[in-house]
């Protein structure tokens, strides 16, 4: 493999496509077994207190993204995806937007290796960029929503060949994906719902984990967040003296 091959055509050669491709099952399949095992690393790490666990887990996605960014042949995620939708029909998209996505993938997964792999310490915001990692796949698996691929198209010149789900290509939707008044409610008020419903969770559940209490500080207000210390050190007064004190 020469140095332009390696660099224009990552992916495989299909007839009938004019660029190099990656089968999309196979990426969609790949990153719902990543998402999956990191949401479980997340549960893992919040009930047991087990940090091993995620220091295993980051290290492996690490060499994944890394054997991802060199060949999709050699990425043991996507060997896991290839076996599970073997008896699917392949969905191609193009090779390079993939790689450039991945390679996004890559660049977040790396300081997560000194964060948390080599020196384990754990804040908030390094924190929410695995949860920004764990979105990512996510989208990509379950709506096949590549992130990185719709960057790649704002950064060339010219659109990619080939986008999951022919995003890239100017269409006109059909009648089964638009919305009707009464489906743009539901859909609305649901969205609306669950936005509501993880606020009021995170800002008046008493959190019980360390990560917890930073989701939870994170979604209060100053005055919220000083409001609620003063009322607990009040509590802790009134426990230590008695009410006939006060």
């Amino acid at each position: 493999m020469n140095l332009r091959s390696f660099l224009f055509e990552y992916g495989e050669r299909v007839p009938g496509y004019d660029v190099t491709v990656i089968n999309e099952r196979e990426a969609r399949a790949a990153a719902g077994i990543l998402s999956t095992l990191g949401m479980i690393v997340i549960f893992v790490g919040i009930g047991y207190n087990h940090i091993i666990v995620a220091r295993v887990y980051l290290a492996f996605l690490f060499i994944d993204f890394t054997a991802r960014v060199i060949s999709p042949k050699y990425s043991p995620s996507l060997l896991l995806g290839k076996f599970i939708v073997r008896n699917q029909k392949p969905e191609y998209v193009g090779g390079l937007q993939k790689r450039f996505a991945w390679t996004l993938g890559w660049l977040i997964s790396f300081p997560m290796i000194y964060w948390f792999v080599l020196h384990w310490d754990i804040t908030f915001y390094k924190v929410m960029i695995c949860v920004l990692c764990l979105t990512l796949m996510t989208l990509e698996s379950a709506f096949s929503i590549c992130v990185g691929c719709m960057i790649y198209k704002a950064l060339i010149d010219k659109d990619p060949q080939h986008c999951p789900g022919g995003v890239c290509e100017i269409k006109t939707r059909e009648p089964i994906q638009r919305f009707n008044p009464m489906q743009a409610v539901i859909a609305s008020v649901t969205l609306l719902g669950l936005l509501g419903g993880i606020y009021l969770f995170l800002a008046k559940t008493e959190s019980k984990t360390f990560f917890g209490e930073f989701l939870h500080e994170a979604v209060l207000t100053k005055e919220q967040l000083k409001k609620e210390q003063e009322e607990a050190y009040q509590r802790e007064l009134e426990k230590e003296f008695g009410d006939d004190d006060f």
